[in-house]
């Protein structure tokens, strides 16, 4: 079977960028990679030609050379040079997940080092102690390095030996035509090291839970949106990379008698029916100390009043927030005969002032409906 023009056989012009060709080859590798394609043999035919055809015009000189002589003046000198290998694990590793995908020989592969996984714990907060603040100690469950065995997961007095099968390489080569392909050997997990006699503390996997103690500041002004950030406190990093975080969440109980709108308090307090008609002095209560606030004569229940300074503080910064009392004017259910006889006394003395405006809330109505 002759060959196919290179140029064709990725789809591109002869005036081809470098940027052209590796994308070219990009999306043809991807599509047709073996793993990806395990019961086809022409999806492994097009992947080998699409390879070779990248190897020769990725390369300067050689599709210099192509361009002049054609498929005769690469005669002894297609073969891909280790460069070459190098682009084809840049283009295809991250994809496939094998690290370095294609080598050109020996040494050891190169473990990279793995953030550790980030931790989320829970707290739940009185409305109090989310108000001003607090220092909490929680106990959070995380995995360390097993003092036993120092981390290595072999008993004491042994160590892990290297893998027969990977040779301590921590992974497979495994040759297709010209492609030398890198696979994660199966034996060791890519350690490269096998343990016989696996930690009796560990069982073999070099770290063990336990319960941290750790003490969290819990700035002032904080709510459910507030989340904190322990730097490092996280799960362990893998092959020597840092360790994950710790995030606190919060939860705040609800307070049975301040309500919360952001740096902002609001509270309802009930006067009767004299104080708000003759004005008054109350004791309202805060969170810190009661505070004495004057009731205006005539009082509408509904009014409000604001009390500055005595809400919620601004997290990690200055100020606070106001408290807004909202008077609620209760009636009375029952009254005594004495109570009975002064509000009837009061009543014969108010000014019938409601007479217009209902009448011309009738009005209203009665022209709606005509």
């Amino acid at each position: 079977m002759s060959k196919r023009d290179y140029y064709e056989v990725l789809g591109v012009g002869k005036d081809a960028g470098d940027a052209d060709i590796k994308a070219a080859y990009r999306k043809l590798a991807l599509r047709h990679h073996p793993d990806r394609n395990p019961d086809d043999p022409q999806a492994e035919e097009k992947f080998k030609e699409a390879s070779e055809a990248y190897s020769v015009l990725s390369d300067s000189q050689k599709r210099s050379v192509y361009d002049r002589f054609g498929f005769a003046g690469l005669q002894g000198a297609s073969q891909p040079s280790p460069d070459a290998f190098a682009d084809f694990g840049d283009i295809l590793g991250d994809f496939f997940g094998f690290g370095d995908l294609f080598g050109s020989g020996g040494g050891r592969r190169r473990t990279r080092a793995q953030r550790g996984e980030d931790v989320r714990y829970d707290l739940e907060l009185s409305f109090e102690e989310a108000i001003f603040g607090m220092t909490a100690e929680i106990q959070v469950p995380r995995m360390e390095r097993c003092d036993h065995c120092h981390g290595t997961g072999a008993e004491a007095g042994t160590s892990p030996v290297t893998c027969p099968t990977c040779h301590g390489r921590g992974e497979v080569l495994y040759q297709q035509s010209f492609l030398s392909i890198r696979r994660t050997c199966s034996s060791c997990n890519g350690s490269g090291q096998i343990i016989r006699n696996p930690c009796g503390q560990c069982r073999g996997q070099g770290y063990r839970q336990v319960q941290r103690k750790l003490k969290v500041t819990i700035p002032a002004g904080v709510d459910e949106t507030t989340r904190i950030r322990l730097a490092g406190e996280g799960q362990p990093g893998g092959n020597g990379g840092p360790a994950g975080d710790l995030y606190v969440f919060l939860k705040v109980r609800q307070h049975p008698f301040f309500e919360r709108h952001e740096q902002d308090l609001h509270c309802t307090i009930p006067v009767n029916v004299a104080q708000a008609a003759l004005g008054a002095e109350i004791e309202v209560p805060t969170l810190d100390e009661p505070y004495k606030v004057k009731i205006p004569e005539g009082t509408q229940s509904g009014a409000q009043i604001r009390i500055r300074h005595r809400g919620v503080p601004v997290v990690n910064g200055n100020g606070r927030g106001d408290l807004y009392v909202h008077i609620e004017v209760r009636l009375p259910a029952r009254l005594t005969r004495e109570q009975r006889k002064l509000f009837e006394q009061l009543r014969d003395t108010l000014p019938v002032d409601n007479a217009p405006a209902e009448k011309g809330l009738f009005e209203k109505v009665k022209n709606y409906f005509m």
